[in-house]
């Protein structure tokens, strides 16, 4: 028969009660703490930095992830994408440092050119901070004189008129099929190139949806770049 006074306790197997021993953890001495401490202050230090660099990396990482991997112009877009872009003309080189959106006509500034005319100008206000990065520019194909009524709005900073040979701009912009260049607003990027063709007849209902296609290509180009300064081109 088991032994009652044995109740409730584990037996060893030859009859003796287990034993427990309870040790003491050695106390840490102060060299030890001194390189804990310096460990932890290195470790701090390491992600510290490891922020600093990612703050400083992340506008032109997300500017090349959103150019090389998202792609938002791949779709919804409403301008149409010049592949692959075209250069300027050397004559035209005092335009390049800054995006621009251009537009093109006669002196004499009818009622499409008009339309452009006032469009230019809303873009490039609608886009907020990003428009600062935008110029607007009336290229001229005769020799007529702007109209007083015009003076006044290419005085706004961001604004010009340039008299530019037709030639000169034929065999680099291109209307689309049955149209004319001065149906159009045409986008160059800062280096000089043609990118973008607006489509013709801008109005209200679709200038919003136009000023995102501008705010996406601006934002995705990596570095700002120097405002652009450009002289009328004589022939």
């Amino acid at each position: 028969m088991r032994d009652p006074s044995s109740k409730g306790e584990p037996q060893h197997p030859h009859g003796q009660v287990l034993g427990m021993a309870v040790h003491a953890l050695p106390a840490a001495t102060p060299q030890a703490l001194d390189a804990l401490a310096r460990e932890r202050q290195d470790r701090h230090a390491r992600w510290k930095m490891l922020g600093i660099l990612l703050v400083c990396a992340a506008p032109v990482l997300a500017s090349y992830i959103t150019y090389f991997v998202i792609r938002p112009l791949e779709r919804g877009i409403h301008g149409r994408l010049i592949e692959p872009p075209r250069a300027m003309p050397d004559v035209l080189r005092p335009l390049a440092g800054q995006w621009l959106l251009v537009s093109v006509s006669g002196g004499a500034c009818r009622a499409q050119c008009q339309n452009n005319l006032y469009f230019q100008r809303q873009l490039h206000d609608a886009l907020g901070a990003e428009g600062l990065r935008l110029d607007w520019a009336w290229l001229i194909t005769d020799e007529q004189p702007i109209e007083a009524r015009w003076q006044a709005a290419l005085q706004e900073p961001g604004a010009q008129a340039l008299h530019v040979p037709g030639q000169v701009l034929t065999p680099w912009l291109e209307p689309a099929p049955h149209h004319r260049l001065p149906d159009h607003l045409y986008l160059l990027d800062p280096d000089g190139n043609w990118v973008m063709r607006l489509p013709p007849g801008i109005d209200l209902e679709n200038a919003a949806d136009i000023r995102q296609d501008l705010a996406r290509l601006i934002q995705a180009e990596p570095l700002a770049r120097r405002p652009g300064a450009a002289t009328d081109i004589a022939e």
